[in-house]
């Protein structure tokens, strides 16, 4: 074992010396008598000057020691007993070669009454370098700010210089032959270049064993002069080796870097602040990021309040009050949550809210900064240390304002994102049917979801039209977009549909309609840079379901086909052709006419339904086909909550909506159909095949009476206007239903007829005698409806400026 490792068994070092790192030159020595001629000559000599002992003894030092440059000797000498240094100066060697030497005298006595002097020689050069290696040392040992241990092979301390002592205060002989560990029990290595974090005995005994030289180790720790306060150092340590390479201890140097340390972690906190804060438009969730970054590693306890309007979405307004806080959050450090002062955290509160400004209390380590988000105060944020802590210094503060600063922009941003949230849903809900009406020979179930991620509700819509002869109309829609613009261009949409329908339009006409709408309205004005119209492309499908017949005529713009599910429990998609989006104009929709079994589900959905980031459109159709699949439910409704519990267990992302019909056919003895021959005298047979027809259902006269009256006028129109083929059907169904079909395509209307005319109060009669008429066109001609009820009250006609009762 070397020197430097059995240190335990040596006494220690004294202040002011050092590990011999460099080797002091070897002088040479020589006696000259008081005439100064040699009397002795060392081997030390003989190698400095090359000259044998013989060659010099006797001769005169001014002979042997001439100057070479002046040719001085030293026989200026004077006397009086004292040593004196004769500098350096470049003397001949024996071979011949000048040779820089540093000469000294000393005094000697060699006899009672005689007098010599002992001289030293040395190589100039050398003595140099001793100069400067005892110097650097001594400087690295007093003077040097970097502190430096030595260690031995066993990781004990074997020596400090005094910046060491300075810093820790811990002198020499009471840190010499221990381990780190028991002098500064708190300190831990924060980490490695590698990222992992040992014991510094663990490190000094690798670099001991392998020899590779560890850098930039980042060590913490509070020293006994200042035990409160921790310091980080970045530390180097290099194995030290002896002549023959082996190793005898390591080398630690180390600086330290606490004002740069913790610069570069408030950077970082700033820049994981950019990234962590504000993730959502979620004002609780947004406020635990900041407690999340903010808890331990720069306060113990977090606590953000906001007023209570900003969780509604609504700017606090104060009129002379302090209105209401809510705590959002309270995150501590458990380690230290007993030594955080909850009322301290409360009065300083308090006082910034007062203030509008930061307000810190030393004392209690509590710092409060006001949430202020274009030019309004949204809440506050409080910061609280353990009374073991340190207090916030001002740069800690500057760093919290730029935190909490950051934070109350995002908390704006939340609030807004909530009230607009809140508003596009109030609208949606307002403009999406609450209730579907209940149709003849269908059940409807149908379910919505707004979207629950930050793009905010959307624009996704479904409706039920009632029409005429017992048929029912299915719409479902999705708007680009989503927000207040993407709910108001629904309610737009969803009326137009609405009012189209009412036309008794076929499907593929109500789109085209629908599409030369969108296109001339969403297109902006030549030379206007406007936004785009939301409505532009807007998906949407349409449907027709008739009872009488169980057909389903229907036709899509640019939206996912239904799935239709047969009695059998068998799902699968409708065989729709596609049409484009709405808004793009000049392009053909195509319907298709389907026979829909007794008992069958028909589905209308939306993409939200069955697509998000994770589930592929084709994939989430198929999974829609396996949750409609399978035995039918007694109730349309389990179906609806199975088929959304399956598919979006969580809060979709994009609104989804579903509505299902499952049809059923009218009975035929509530559907009554005649043929008409295209002459005059079918009229009369016409009223009697309808009053039969109605005395079976048990219709009482009243309403008897209309439905011939309102036969006799429609059959006669047909036939004198329209041609064949003319058809007169009878529905019963929550009423009278009277059609006439014909084989023209002239629009009917109400005329005013004049006192003198004798015809031309036929429709005027309707209108007057039904609760509600109306007009269909097919590729065959027309379908004039009317609407009685089965028992009609006593009907005010008004007819030449009077008012009878039928």
């Amino acid at each position: 074992m070397t020197s430097m490792s059995k240190g335990r068994d040596q006494p220690v070092r004294p202040r002011g010396t050092t590990p011999s790192a460099i080797p002091t030159p070897v002088g040479a020595t020589a006696v000259l008598d008081q005439h100064l001629r040699f009397t002795g000559w060392s081997r030390e000599a003989e190698e400095l000057f090359g000259l044998a002992s013989e060659e010099v003894l006797g001769q005169s030092a001014d002979a042997v020691l001439a100057d070479t440059e002046t040719g001085a000797g030293i026989s200026a000498v004077g006397g009086g007993g004292a040593a004196w240094s004769l500098g350096t100066r470049p003397v001949r060697r024996g071979d011949g070669r000048p040779v820089s030497v540093s000469l000294s005298l000393i005094p000697l006595a060699l006899g009672v009454d005689a007098t010599g002097w002992l001289m030293t020689a040395m190589d100039a050069e050398l003595a140099h370098r001793e100069a400067v290696g005892r110097a650097m040392l001594d400087g690295l040992d007093r003077e040097a700010p970097v502190q430096l241990v030595v260690y031995d092979t066993d990781a004990r301390v074997h020596w400090i210089n005094s910046a060491i002592e300075k810093q820790f205060g811990t002198p020499l002989e009471d840190a010499a032959d221990r381990f780190v560990k028991d002098i500064l029990p708190q300190g831990q290595v924060l980490a490695e270049a590698d990222g992992t974090a040992t014991s510094v005995e663990e490190i000094v005994q690798r670099v001991a064993r392998t020899g590779a030289p560890v850098v930039d180790v980042r060590y913490r720790s509070a020293t006994l002069l200042d035990p409160r306060h921790e310091r980080v150092w970045s530390c180097s340590y290099f194995r030290l080796q002896d002549g023959e390479g082996r190793p005898i201890g390591v080398c630690e140097a180390a600086l330290d870097i606490t004002d740069r340390y913790v610069a570069r972690q408030r950077l970082a906190l700033l820049s994981r602040a950019s990234g962590s804060i504000g993730r959502t438009l979620d004002i609780r969730r947004t406020a635990g990021d900041l407690a999340e970054l903010a808890v331990p590693e720069f306060a113990d306890a977090v606590t953000v309040d906001v007023f209570e309007a900003v969780l509604s979405g609504q700017e606090p307004q104060h009129h002379g009050t302090r209105p209401t806080l809510c705590r959002v959050i309270h995150r501590t450090d458990h380690a230290a949550a007993k030594d955080t002062a909850d009322e301290a955290l409360d009065a300083v509160r308090l006082r910034c809210l007062a203030e509008n400004m930061s307000v810190t209390d030393p004392a209690a380590r509590v710092l409060a900064l006001p949430l202020k988000a274009r030019g309004a105060t949204l809440g506050v944020v409080a910061f609280a240390r353990s009374r073991h802590a340190d207090p916030f210094e001002q740069e800690e503060v500057q760093l919290a304002e730029e935190l909490v600063s950051r934070t109350a922009v995002c908390l704006d941003n939340a609030r807004r994102y909530t009230r607009e949230h809140a508003t596009a849903l109030m609208l949606q809900r307002d403009l999406l049917p609450r209730t579907l009406p209940q149709q003849p020979g269908v059940e409807v179930a149908h379910r919505y979801l707004p979207a629950a991620g930050p793009a905010g509700v959307g624009g996704d819509w479904y409706d039920v039209i009632p029409l005429s002869g017992a048929r029912v109309g299915l719409v479902v829609g999705d708007v680009a977009g989503h927000g207040t613009g993407a709910a108001a261009t629904m309610g737009r949409m969803r009326t137009t549909v609405a009012a189209l329908a009412a036309l008794d339009l076929a499907p593929d006409e109500l789109l085209a309609r629908l599409d030369d709408l969108v296109a001339r309205t969403g297109a902006p004005p030549s030379g206007l840079a406007e936004a785009e119209d939301q409505a532009l492309g807007v998906t949407c499908l349409y449907a027709i379901y008739d009872p009488v017949s169980r057909h389903c005529v229907m036709a899509r713009a640019g939206h996912l086909p239904p799935v239709l599910v047969t009695p059998d429990g068998h799902a699968e998609l409708v065989g729709l052709p596609a049409g484009p989006p709405l808004g793009l104009g000049g392009l053909p929709f195509e319907c298709a006419d389907i026979e829909l079994p007794e008992g069958a589900t028909l589905a209308l959905y939306t993409d939200g339904l069955v697509e998000d980031r994770q589930t592929d459109i084709d994939a989430g159709v198929r999974s829609l086909c396996a949750a409609l699949a399978g035995p039918a439910d007694d109730r349309l409704d389990k179906t609806c909550d199975r088929v959304i519990t399956r598919l979006l267990p969580q809060a979709p992302e994009d609104d989804a909506a579903l509505l299902l019909l499952r049809v059923h056919a009218l009975a035929e003895s509530l559907v009554a159909t005649w043929d008409m021959a295209p002459n005059a005298g079918e009229v009369a047979r016409a009223r009697s095949l309808s009053r039969d027809q109605l005395a079976a259902w048990g219709v009482d006269e009243a309403a008897s009476f209309v439905v011939e009256l309102v036969v006799s006028e429609l059959v006669t129109n047909a036939i004198r206007y329209g041609g064949a083929p003319v058809c007169l059907r009878l529905i019963q169904e929550r009423g009278l239903i009277v059609e006439v079909s014909d084989g023209g395509h002239t629009s009917p209307h109400l005329r005013r007829a004049a006192m003198e005319d004798e015809g031309g109060r036929g429709l005027f009669l309707v209108a007057q005698l039904t609760r509600s008429w109306g007009t269909r066109y097919t590729s065959r001609g027309k379908t004039i409806w009317t609407e009685v009820p089965l028992s009609p009250a006593k009907l005010p006609v008004t007819f030449a400026g009077e008012q009878f009762e039928l």
